[in-house]
């Protein structure tokens, strides 16, 4: 049995059945048997049905979903509604968008050996998906996985973090009360690593959406059978530049929500923030004044908007992490401090040096990093500098200077004026280099589950 605690007392309040090597086996062969039976599949009017009711479904459990992620998560408990509420949209927008997932017409007739014929492909699934999932949004991360396979129409075996397994587990049993037949979609919940590799590597896995980090996510990916196809979504130490030109009384508070959404946790949150030497001195006493007014408590609590780290022991590497940068000639600000077993108090950390960890490595915590900066381009150069590149962001009001951090700063998306955190769930979301593979988001993981194949016609 796996114990679930609260991710903010450690205290224990469920228990699920674990799978072994057997269980991985029936679920893959259940996967590969529907798969393969090409008149049991189900047809796109069945699959929109199965979503909606899925969405449906969710909905009327909105509260209790949302509840479910503070206490196993650690996500404060209005995050967590916003979570479950971009979950129930995700599902609909995978049913949505089956009504324009189509194929395309291949010109004919363009040399004279393509005379009198007629192309045109169609849209197939690829095959069995495993999914790995993350703990920092353990329901709509489950979503982003599991509605595109159902709206292809590929059986899905889907492995949640072992922290966070309870979403996981009622989205699927929901799924099943929406008419999937169980096949389709799985759970997969093993004891220990060892079994979570070998769903991802099975020569079964058609393709592989892992969630989670770069060193484990680059190591399956060089591993996959031949012919599977992958999707890897890590994470990256996200900048942020502030222009003399930004509007200061704007800037301050999607600053701190793109840093301490979830303690941090997300693959995105704005760590870094170059601040240009004219407004750093006024910005930096607004960021901490407004970090020291952030409520750091329980996460079910309504008012909460910071809460624990998942674990004690990334607790202690965040707190070690920043001692390393104070030691190294950094000013600590203001917060840092210990709350409980799991909880950080959000901290502001003045010029870290270069290669100080905060400065080089994804903290994965509620800390941001202020270094000032006088000429732009130079501040581009040092939010280039790392081997990740996800999402920045930069706030000005100059538009020469948005537009020309927007051109240079190398990530896959750039919000001017908003935080390196934003994100619609049918939007593009894809890391760069180390940072990732492939591209996320609900349309995108869905033509990354089909295979075009095209039909020709011979006409006389």
């Amino acid at each position: 049995m796996l114990e679930v605690v609260q991710a903010f007392d450690r205290a224990p309040f469920a228990q699920i059945p674990t799978d072994d090597a057997a269980a991985l086996e029936r679920k893959l062969q259940a996967a590969e048997r529907v798969f393969r039976d090409r008149d049991g599949w189900l047809k796109p009017h069945q699959r929109i049905a199965v979503l909606r009711k899925l969405a449906a479904l969710m909905e009327g459990r909105r509260d209790h979903l949302a509840l479910q992620i503070a206490r196993e998560g650690g996500k404060p408990l209005p995050d967590a509604i916003v979570e479950t509420t971009r979950a129930i949209d995700g599902v609909q927008n995978a049913a949505d968008e089956l009504r324009n997932f189509a194929g395309r017409e291949i010109p004919m007739g363009l040399s004279a050996p393509s005379e009198n014929r007629w192309a045109f492909t169609t849209r197939e699934p690829i095959g069995v998906v495993a999914a790995i999932s993350a703990f920092n949004h353990p329901l709509n991360l489950i979503v982003h996985q599991v509605a595109p396979a159902i709206a292809v129409g590929c059986p899905v075996i889907v492995k949640p973090a072992t922290t966070t397994p309870l979403s996981c587990v009622e989205l699927v049993s929901l799924v099943r009360e929406a008419g999937l037949p169980e096949a389709w979609c799985q759970t997969f919940v093993p004891g220990g690593n060892e079994l979570a590799e070998r769903l991802a590597i099975d020569r079964r896995v058609a393709f592989l959406s892992f969630i989670g980090s770069a060193r484990v996510g680059w190591s399956l990916r060089a591993k996959l059978a031949p012919g599977a196809r992958a999707a890897l979504e890590h994470g990256g130490a996200a900048p942020a530049i502030v222009d003399r030109s930004a509007d200061l009384d704007r800037v301050v508070e999607p600053v701190v929500k793109g840093g301490y959404y979830h303690a941090g946790q997300v693959c995105v949150s704005t760590q870094r923030i170059f601040v240009h030497e004219d407004v750093a001195d006024d910005f930096t006493q607004r960021l901490i004044a407004r970090v020291e007014t952030l409520r750091t408590a329980d996460p079910v609590l309504k008012d909460t908007e910071v809460g624990p780290l998942i674990l004690p022991r990334e607790a202690d590497r965040v707190g070690e992490w920043v001692e390393e940068a104070v030691k190294g000639g950094a000013t600590l600000a203001t917060g840092g401090r210990r709350l409980s077993e799991t909880t950080l108090q959000p901290a502001v950390l003045l010029d870290p040096a270069a290669d100080a960890k905060i400065s080089t490595q994804e903290i994965f915590g509620p800390v941001v990093a202020v270094y000032r900066y006088g000429n732009l381009d130079d501040a581009i150069a040092r939010a280039n500098a790392l081997p990740t590149a996800f999402q920045a962001s930069v706030f000005a009001q100059d538009i020469d200077v948005a537009m020309r951090a927007a051109d240079r700063l190398d990530a896959s998306a750039v919000m001017i004026n908003d935080p390196t955190a934003f994100r619609t769930d049918w939007m593009p979301f894809a890391g760069r280099r180390e940072s990732g593979y492939g591209t996320g988001g609900i349309p995108y993981t869905m033509r990354d589950l089909a295979e075009e194949k095209m039909i020709l016609m011979r006409r006389r």
